[in-house]
Formats: structure tokens, sequence, C-alpha cells
């Protein structure tokens, strides 16, 4: 028995070392690649004197849902190791502190979602014609470590985080109400960009109608929602026994 209890003791430890190790690996990964993104990636302005502008400095780096969701995995995993140490991992805490209730919150709502959205819309359209998301004129300026940060490593950390950490969701109405309102501003910041600057965000929206277009946003925000409603599933599926113990003490 006693020996038993040691080991239990002993691999708690160590998974929560692990887990405190990946939410620093993190947060030192995307918080360097926003800053190396912001300081020394400058798209040109230009294909060649014949080509269409591909860019434009209103909105900057801003405009961008991948730096964007960039800011919101920095902050998720700060906050997390944050939580690590001045916070609690209890499963399921009687009294989570602030921080705790924020870090569940911004997981389940915005960064699990999100960054599923941005890797995989990223990818697939790469697959199809990389010039419609990620030119090759822009290759001598973003190297491709930042490439595979901000659009590949985003959806590895944030799985390995629903795996290895608990956490519980919103109300489903008020999780995808914060996940709308953001992903509805967006969609109009991108359509301010485009008032300013005459130019669109993704080259993808130049050679789209505005019927296609129209089409396009609607597709985009309804798998954002059903990425939400994923993360939901699989954190009921993963961690089913804390999921009905929570529901049984907030009765």
């Amino acid at each position: 028995m006693a020996n038993n209890a040691a080991t239990q003791s002993l691999l708690k430890s160590v998974f929560g070392a692990l887990r405190t190790l990946l939410h620093l690996t993190a947060a030192v990964q995307f918080t360097y690649g926003i800053y190396y993104d912001y300081t020394y990636v400058e798209f040109p302005n230009s294909t060649d004197t014949n080509s269409k502008l591909i860019h434009h400095p209103f909105g900057g780096k801003f405009k961008y849902l991948t730096f964007l969701d960039a800011i919101i995995q920095a902050l998720y995993y700060i906050v997390s190791l944050a939580n690590d140490f001045v916070g609690t991992n209890e499963l399921v805490p009687k009294r989570p502190p602030a921080i705790r209730k924020f870090k569940d919150w911004l997981m389940a709502t915005l960064a699990f979602p999100v960054a599923l959205n941005v890797g995989v819309t990223f990818w697939t359209l790469y697959a199809i014609d990389r010039e419609l998301v990620f030119p090759k004129v822009l290759d001598p300026v973003f190297p491709s470590w930042l490439n595979h940060v901000l659009h590949t490593n985003i959806m590895v950390f944030i799985v390995l985080e629903m795996f290895t950490s608990y956490r519980a969701y919103p109300k489903r109405s008020k999780g995808l109400t914060g996940l709308g309102i953001f992903m509805g501003s967006y969609l109009v910041w991108i359509h301010i960009i485009k008032h300013y600057s005459n130019v669109w965000v993704y080259p993808v929206l130049e050679v789209l109608q505005l019927p296609q277009r129209i089409v396009f946003f609607v597709a985009v925000l309804g798998f954002t929602f059903a990425l939400y409603l994923l993360g939901e599933f699989v954190n009921n599926v993963v961690w089913a026994k804390e999921v009905k113990l929570s529901q049984r003490k907030s009765k």
C-alpha cells in the first residue's frame, strides 16, 4: 500500500513537471515567434512592378489571424505557466482561483478553436495553391521555422494540452458567444483594412467574387464553431470522470 502510494505520488510529480515544461516551452516558443515576426519580418509591398500589391502597411501584423492567434497562444501558455505555480492544477477544485478560471475559459473559447482554424485552413489552402495564402515571394523574408511555429506547432501544442490538462468548459452558449464575437470582430477588421488599403489581407480573397467570399466567410465561421464543439467533445471523452464529478459538484 505504502509503495503504491509512493509510486503514484512520484508519477504525479513527474507528470506535473512535464506539464509545466510543456507550458514553458510553448510560452517561450510563441512569444519569441511573435517577437521575431513583428521585429524582423518585413513583407514586400509588391512582387514586381507589373504585379498586384500583396501587402499594405495599414494594420501592420495585427491584420493577420495567424499573428493574433500567436498572441492568444502565448497568452494562454503564460497564464498556464503562472497557474502551475500560483494557481491550481487540481482536476476539480472546490474553489478554483481566478487564474484557473481564466485559463480554462481561454483554452475552450479561443486557444483551441482558433489554433486549429489557423493551422488547418492555412495548410489546406497551401496544399491547393500556396499563392492563395503564402506566396513564394515571402520565402526570403519569412523563415520556414517561423512558418511552422505559427502554423504547425500551434496545433501540436494545443492538442497536447488538451490531453494533459483538464479544463472546465463554460456553458456552450457563452463559449460560442465569446468565439463568435472574436471571429466576427476579425471579419469586420479585415473589411476595414480592405476599405482603407484596397488590398485584401489574404490573396485568396482577391480571386473570389462577392458571393464566393460570403460563402467562404460563412464556411470559416461554421468551421470555427465546429472546432469549438470538437474541443468540448474531446474534453468530455478524455476527461469523462472529471466532467461528471464537476457536474455533480455544480449541482
